[in-house]
This record gives structure tokens, C-alpha cells and sequence, in this order.
């Protein structure tokens, strides 16, 4: 049977996503979903894996991401939309490669939010007790959910007043932990060997990078507001940048803290509480408490940045008409958002009272780094191969960076536990079935939007 022509889906404009946002509310909402705070949640494990050199870790993995933030800006220029990887790949490899990374990379934004319910509800109710979790989590999603309903730009300005919460506790921890360091009150010193220590095998550090890595995500999350913000083209990719950068360094700078502080990672009572450890033996209840403020402040801003992401990524493919359009591509006459979406996010919030904290953050995991994988090659497919850019310089920024990308965001996916593996293909098999359902096996196209300017 022959394939029949590919439907352009032209819209008309009763109703659209209101352009609102800046540079820097946007550079705070991807820091929101990047969760400075999440530096401090691995640490212990990550420290014996890599034999204390979770800094080196961290450096690691931020040079692996650049590759990746790189062509993500490269794409947002050829499409600013909303639709980020599933767009990008969509448009420049096909349409039934860019359904598969749409449907997969769901995973990542509409799990996150409810594992940042999960975490921050497990870690409230531990410390206070007497509040149940299903209270936390209700505490966390009914208001979030009215927040994003009302418009992307008090996200933005809730997720600003968040960051500079967590950067000052970044900055009070920094500041106490320099002076009981310098005054040796506390540590050995400051000292280079958890960047580098030549007595000890580098391959744990690509380890821990492998691991570290996922606490990058959030980057890429920002493009999902490209037809939110103002001349996306040149502010979109400067927001990558800054998030990346911006967020590499906390995550730098406060492991390399906690390593100095405690540089005996064979000494933790309880691996994964390293970090609580830490603090306490620095700065006491005082410290303690800013901390437990400073996580819970995080939570909720991660969760409103990946409910808002996730809603936006529903409603490119409900706009597409790969999902039901008079549901998905819905927006609110008055707030202009996709109101339909961010009710399905927050009733998906609502499985952190049945799902395992690591089957979610391995199906968060399997869905982002599958569509690193394919917006690198995105960048190969648009550039070099479409546009014929293969001159010397094309050949590095449009093959040879993207390739590189490409292959590290494969090869940490490929070393995702065996359970993320299992469950993400699951996933993914429940997408083709889905696909061959839509195209009537593959006799038809999905429809692709039509890009005007």
C-alpha cells in the first residue's frame, strides 16, 4: 500500500501561548528543574563509587552535557518551538523517528514531577512525622497545579524567588564550611585530590559522571517555553548555556565543599544520608534546618518547572495531532496556557503514592538521555546532511561536535541499570504499537506541523 501524502498542519490564531518571558526568567525556570539543591542528594553514594572524587564527577559530566547543550542551542535556532527534542527530530530526521523520541522522552517530563512529589513528600514526612506523606503530597500539587494554570510568567517568578533561596543556602554553606576549613575546625584542608588523585584509576570517575549526569537535566527543559519567550532565537540559547554553566558550577563547587569537609568517604554511617551527615557535623541544628528548607524550596520549584515542561511537550504533540488535538492543543482563553495538560500532569503526580522512587528516576533517566542521543543527531541530519553545511567548519560544529555528543549521551544510556532498560523499552514497544495504531501500520504519515514565520 502506497504512503499517502504528508498532512501540513496550518493553524489558525484564536489562541496562542503568550510570549512573556526573558532571558533570566527563563535561565531560572530550566534552574528549577535542574534542582541546585539535587547536588546533595547523591553525594554519599557517588563519593564511594568514585573514591571521593565526586567534584571530578561533576566536571566531568558538565563537559560531557556541553556537547549536548551545544546542539540543543543549534536546534532551537532552526525551531523555535515548544516542542524541543520531538520537534527537532520530527523535523529533521522524520516523522516516525520524531514520534518514538516524543513518546519516549515523556517519560522524563511527565515522571519528574511526580518523583520531585515522591522525594519531597518521603523526605518531609521523615522529618516531621506527624503530617502523613499523602498530606505533603497534596500540599505540593494542588498549588503548584493552580500556579501553572495561571500563567508561565508566575512560574518564572515563583521559580526565581526559589533559586535565590537554594543559592543562598549554597552561599551560607560555601562561607561556613571556607571558614572551618581554613581555621581547621573541621577537614584536612583544601587540597586538589578529589579533582585528582594519580594514585587512584580514573574509570570510577566515568562512573560517577554516568550518574551525575542525569542532574543536568533540566538544561533542555527551558525549550519547551520557546513560544513563550521573547525573541527565542538568540534568547533560548543563551539560557541553555547559562543553566548549564550556572548549574555545573553549584554542583562543582558544593561537592568539592562536602569533600573537603569530609574527605574520608569511608567513614559515613549511612551513604545515602552522606550529605546530611555533613552538614549537621558543620553547622548544627542551625544548618540542619536551612537545609531541610532549602530541599523542600527546591522540590517545589522542580516540580513547577517539569509540570509546566511536560505540559508544554503535550500539547506540540496534541497540536500535531499525534495525540487528540482538541484535548491536548487546548489553551485557556484568559491565562493562555495548556490547561488540559497541566491537570494530566498533576493527576500523574498523583502515582507517587504507588511508584518506587528507582523505577521512576530510571524511566526519568531511559526518556532524557534517549533524546540527548537524538538531538545530536538532529543537529548531523539538519545541518550536514540537509543543508549541505560541509565545509571545515561546518564538518566540526555540524558533525563532529553533535557525533561526540551523540555518542556520550548513548553511552551513558547504555549503562542505565537493567530495570531502566527493561521498563524504558516496555515504554518505548508501547509507542510503536501506538504509532502502527495512528498510521494504520504505517500506510499514512502522522501529521507534522508547519513551521511559518
Amino acid at each position: 500500500m502506497g504512503v499517502s501524502k504528508q498532512v501540513e498542519i496550518k493553524k489558525s490564531k484564536p489562541t496562542q501561548l503568550n510570549r512573556s518571558l526573558t532571558l533570566f526568567p527563563l535561565v531560572f525556570m530550566g534552574l528549577a528543574y535542574m534542582i541546585p539543591m539535587a547536588v546533595f542528594s547523591p553525594y554519599g553514594i557517588v563519593s564511594v563509587i568514585t573514591e571521593g572524587r565526586v567534584p571530578a564527577a561533576y566536571l566531568t559530566a558538565l563537559i560531557m552535557i556541553a556537547f549536548t547543550a551545544y546542539s540543543y542551542g543549534r536546534m532551537i535556532k532552526a525551531y523555535p518551538s515548544t516542542g524541543s527534542a520531538y520537534t527537532y527530530t520530527q523535523q529533521s530526521i522524520g516523522v516516525y523517528p520524531g514520534f518514538i523520541v516524543g513518546w519516549v522522552v515523556m517519560m522524563d517530563y511527565l515522571f519528574l514531577p511526580m518523583l520531585n512529589v515522591l522525594a519531597g513528600g518521603i523526605f518531609l514526612n521523615a522529618a516531621i512525622p506527624s503530617v502523613p506523606f499523602w498530606v505533603w503530597a497534596l500540599i505540593f500539587i494542588v498549588p503548584i497545579t493552580i500556579c501553572s494554570i495561571l500563567g508561565v510568567k508566575l512560574s518564572a517568578r515563583l521559580n526565581t524567588l526559589f533559586i535565590l533561596f537554594q543559592v543562598m543556602f549554597v552561599v551560607t554553606f560555601v562561607a561556613l564550611a571556607t571558614y572551618q576549613i581554613s581555621t581547621q575546625n573541621i577537614g584536612m584542608g583544601f587540597s586538589l585530590r578529589s579533582f585528582y588523585n594519580p594514585e587512584l584509576a580514573f574509570f570510577p570517575v566515568i562512573t560517577g559522571a554516568s550518574i551525575v549526569a542525569t542532574s543536568f537535566l533540566g538544561f533542555d527543559a527551558v525549550t519547551t517555553f520557546a513560544e513563550e519567550t521573547k525573541d527565542p532565537k538568540r534568547t533560548v540559547p543563551k539560557a541553555i548555556f547559562l543553566v548549564a554553566v550556572i548549574g555545573g558550577s553549584i554542583f562543582i563547587i558544593v561537592s568539592y565543599m562536602l569533600a573537603s569537609v569530609f574527605p574520608d568517604f569511608t567513614a559515613y554511617k549511612n551513604t545515602d544520608a552522606a550529605s546530611e551527615e555533613i552538614i549537621g557535623a558543620l553547622g548544627g541544628t542551625f544548618l540542619t534546618s536551612f537545609f531541610i528548607a532549602a530541599l523542600s524550596v527546591g522540590g517545589i520549584g522542580g516540580i513547577l518547572a517539569a509540570q509546566s515542561s511536560g505540559a508544554r511537550l503535550l500539547y506540540a504533540m496534541g497540536r500535531d495531532s499525534v495525540l487528540p488535538s482538541k484535548f491536548f492543543a487546548y489553551l485557556h482563553p484568559k491565562y493562555k496556557t495548556p490547561v488540559n495538560n497541566i491537570l494530566i500532569v498533576a493527576l500523574i503526580c498523583a502515582g507517587a503514592f504507588f511508584i518506587d522512587l528507582d523505577l521512576g528516576f530510571s524511566l526519568v533517566n531511559f526518556g532524557a538521555l534517549f533524546a540527548f542521543t537524538f538531538v545530536n543527531l538532529s543537529v548531523i541530519a539538519h545541518f550536514y546532511i540537509k543543508n549541505k553545511q560541509r565545509g571545515l567548519m561546518g564538518t566540526l560544529l555540524y558533525l563532529l561536535i553533535p557525533m561526540i555528543g551523540a555518542c556520550l549521551s548513548f553511552g551513558i544510556w547504555l549503562n542505565l541499570s537493567t530495570n531502566a532498560l527493561v521498563v524504558g523499552g516496555i515504554w518505548t514497544f508501547l509507542g510503536i504499537v501506538y504509532l502502527l495504531f495512528l498510521t494504520k501500520g504505517f500506510s499514512k504519515r502522522p501529521p507534522q506541523y508547519h513551521f511559518e514565520e
